[in-house]
């Protein structure tokens, strides 16, 4: 399994400092350059495509929020995905649901006003979420839930942020 934050050479952290991570990506993404192994034997070339792919989806996973979780839950030996958590919250399932259907009222009466708000009200919990997460002292079974919680909201603000397109177009 990669591990995102020792390819990009930072703590393992889900706080972590996301302009470190980037700039980290940059130097690496520079130092394996393909025009840099040009004139490389083919294995060393092959190598060092490999690293820069490394590094690149080691970047995709860090600026993830929940992919960042995913794999610091991995790392410490705790089985992730929607089949091996516990289930959600029913409070927080219902509480889904409503801004959902909030957010389809929202679309068909074509208000981005109200759109924005829900995207501000879920972005602020998710925000609140992992800020919870950065503090974690483990990743342990007893925080998994919160992953998928995370989910839930990122899925709202993906698609919230489908329907200001569409509206806006």
């Amino acid at each position: 399994m990669l591990d995102p934050f020792a390819t990009l050479g930072i703590p393992r952290a889900f706080g972590v400092d996301l302009r470190a991570a980037e700039k980290a990506h940059r130097e690496l993404s520079r130092a394996l350059h393909p025009d840099k192994y040009a004139s490389a034997g083919a294995s060393e070339r092959r190598d060092a495509l490999m690293k820069a792919a490394d590094v690149n989806e080691a970047w995709r996973i860090v600026r993830d929020p929940v992919r960042r979780a995913e794999t610091l839950f991995q790392l410490a030996g705790v089985e992730v995905g929607e089949t091996k958590e516990p289930k959600p919250d029913p409070e927080l399932l219902m509480e889904v649901l409503e801004k959902r259907e909030a957010l389809a009222d929202a679309k068909a009466a074509r208000d981005a006003a109200k759109v924005r708000a829900l995207e501000e009200e879920m972005d602020a919990r998710e925000k609140k979420l992992e800020e919870a997460l950065a503090k974690a002292a483990a990743f342990d079974t007893a925080l998994v839930v919160k992953l998928g919680e995370m989910r839930f909201y990122r899925r709202f603000l993906d698609e919230a942020s489908a329907v200001l397109e569409q509206l806006e177009s």
